[in-house]
This record gives structure tokens, C-alpha cells and sequence, in this order.
């Protein structure tokens, strides 16, 4: 069984942007009995390294045992084993214009500073994020003018840019770019950049042979395009949504949930599930 997951959400809870310590147990018992396991996420590769990584090593990651991290939703990509983490790969055809992210940046300071900062660590993406002592309706607030203030700097860069239902093309009536609002964040990215682009990827990174069932988890809707991917390209797959209140769509594919759980609550819950049948089941071999 391969893991393709989701960061935020699903293992970071998106309250404290951290990973609690039975999540990282239960990743090591899993990718150590084998199954691949794959962060797909909108996250930076800074964030990947502090919050999930540096964790793992600390408690202890087994030999040849490799995990993956795909980044801003395909743009960069990285591995890491208790050798430390391999060198990051960025794909700079998705990066967005540097002088646009400048833009970006005095935005925020200058008018939304209260509510959110720029977030520093991406590299190819530009994006913006919640901050952790406001709340989370002061902050959407606050979103919706951010994002409307943001597709007004992308009309004056000549960005083709969609939001949503919303498109406003660029001069060559393009459309390059996307905004894309989370319930922490705003993510500015490349069209061509997604979570069906991270598990092209993460196929991409494993060795040897490729599982043939997969579980995919999320905590929104355009994480379902992980599945999407795999059950397109053959793969038996099942996706877990922590968030199913948004509305679960109808798929060709399983699709799971963990009861009234949610987030990282529900991450858990079937992480937790998975590495306890492993071991019950190990120790019934024995």
C-alpha cells in the first residue's frame, strides 16, 4: 500500500501548524513495514524539514527507509532518511515573477499585516498565511479582500489569472496563473502546478516496484485530484477526506472518512488504524 498525503490538515493541524508525536510514530511504523510514504502538499520544503522531518529524526527513522516530499504542489521536491534530507529540486518554470512577489509582500505589510504574513519560504509560489494568534473568522474576514487586492496587482503585471469561477485573462487573453484561498492561506501559483502534478511526481521518486493500491488523504477538494491521478493512470485508490463537510464529490473510487473527526484529528485516527493492523497483524505471524 502506498501513502500520498496531504500535509495541512490531514497531518498538521491547522491551528498550531505542527505534527503531533502519534502521527510521526505511526508514518515510521508504516513506511517501516514497507509502504511508500509521499507528503503532497502546498507547503514549502522549509516547512516539510522543521515540522515533519526534523521530528522523524529525532524519533528515530529506520535504516534504508526514504520518505518523499513533493512541495508547493509539484514546484519542488525532495527526499529524506536518517541520513538527513537529499538535495531539493525546484522546478523553476513554475516560479512566479520575482518582481510580482515584491508586490506581494508590501501588500501584506502595508494593509493585511494584522491578520496574515508572507510566507518567506516558498520558491516557486507566492503565497500568504494565517496568522497563528488570530482567529480563524477574523481571518477570512479578511481573505476575501486580500485575494480581491491580490487579482488587481495581477491585472497590472499583465497576469492571466482565475480564482475560483472568477477569470480575468492578460493581454494575450491567457490564463497562467491561479489564486487559490485555503482556510489558512492563499496560495498565488502557476496553472500547471497541483496535487494531480505532486503524484506524478511522487511515482516519479520511488524505486523499484510501484504499489498498486494507494490511499490518498486530504482535507480539501482539490486534494482529490491525488486519486484522480492514480485512478486514471490504473492504480486501485481510495481517498480519506478529513474535511467532508465541504461536500465529498462523487468519484470512480472509494472515497473514506473518519466520522465527526476532521483535520489532524481524523489524519490520526486512520493513521493510527493502519499502523495498529500492521502490528496486530505482525505479531499474530510471530
Amino acid at each position: 500500500m502506498g501513502l500520498l498525503l496531504d500535509v495541512d490538515g490531514p497531518v498538521a493541524s491547522p491551528v498550531s501548524r505542527t505534527v503531533r508525536p502519534e502521527i510521526i510514530n505511526a508514518l515510521l511504523v508504516l513506511a517501516g513495514a514497507g509502504w511508500p510514504v509521499i507528503f503532497n502538499t502546498g507547503r514549502s520544503d522549509a516547512f516539510i524539514r522543521d515540522e515533519v522531518m526534523t521530528p522523524m529524526l529525532a524519533a528515530g527513522i529506520p535504516d534504508g527507509i526514504t520518505f518523499h516530499a513533493i512541495c508547493e504542489k509539484g514546484s519542488t521536491w525532495f527526499s529524506f532518511s536518517a541520513d538527513g534530507p537529499t538535495e531539493l529540486q525546484v522546478d523553476e518554470s513554475l516560479a512566479l515573477p520575482a518582481e510580482f512577489g515584491d508586490a506581494v509582500r508590501r501588500l501584506v505589510e502595508e494593509q493585511f499585516a494584522d491578520h496574515m504574513f508572507f510566507d518567506e519560504t516558498k520558491r516557486a509560489m507566492v503565497s500568504i498565511e494565517q496568522r497563528v494568534d488570530v482567529g480563524n473568522e477574523d481571518y477570512l474576514d479578511r481573505q476575501g479582500p486580500f485575494d480581491e487586492a491580490v487579482l488587481g496587482l495581477m491585472q497590472h503585471f499583465d497576469m492571466g489569472v482565475c480564482r475560483l469561477s472568477h477569470h480575468l485573462p492578460d493581454s494575450d487573453d491567457s490564463i497562467d496563473y491561479r489564486v487559490d484561498p485555503t482556510i489558512i492561506s492563499t496560495d498565488i501559483e502557476s496553472v500547471r502546478v497541483g496535487k494531480d502534478l505532486g503524484a506524478e511526481r511522487a511515482l516519479g521518486l520511488l524505486d523499484g516496484d510501484i504499489p498498486l493500491h494507494w490511499r490518498t488523504v486530504g482535507d480539501s477538494r482539490t486534494d482529490y485530484a491525488m486519486a484522480d491521478y492514480l485512478h486514471e493512470h490504473g492504480y486501485s485508490v481510495a481517498h480519506v477526506d478529513v474535511r467532508p463537510a465541504d461536500g465529498v464529490p462523487e468519484k470512480p473510487y472509494p472515497v473514506l472518512t473518519e466520522g465527526d473527526l476532521t483535520h489532524d484529528d481524523a489524519g490520526a485516527a486512520f493513521l493510527l488504524r493502519c499502523a495498529d493492523t500492521l502490528l496486530t497483524s505482525s505479531s499474530q505471524q510471530e
